[in-house]
């Protein structure tokens, strides 16, 4: 394949987002860093993916936003889930379980 990284599949980032904010409140930076984290670099979000992608869960309930301060005394956008954005990411995880399940299936045919 000769790519170190993978393209984020259709509604992937969604369910990223969610999941990471899922443990507690934070800014932008810090989502596409644990995202990296927690996928062992396998997807890495940039800024033009993942700030509009914010703005959009935000506009539909999922997360709410407020600024603060930064572990480098920069100001910051922190985002975190609503009850809705729970809700989400419920739905979200059911969803992605049926498909990798398929996809396991489909392999293996």
């Amino acid at each position: 394949m000769g790519r170190s990284q993978t393209e984020l599949l259709q509604g992937t980032l969604d369910m990223l987002i969610l999941k990471v904010l899922a443990i507690g409140e934070m800014h932008g930076l810090g989502i596409s860093r644990r995202i990296a984290q927690v996928t062992r670099g396998t997807f890495e979000v940039k800024p033009g993916s993942l700030f509009p992608a914010l703005h959009r869960m935000e506009e539909e309930g999922w997360l709410r936003s407020s600024w603060g301060e930064s572990e480098s005394n920069r100001r910051a956008r922190y985002y975190q889930l609503t009850r809705k954005g729970r809700r989400q990411l419920q739905s979200e995880a059911k969803r992605w379980e049926r498909i990798s399940l398929a996809i396991e299936r489909a392999l293996g045919a």
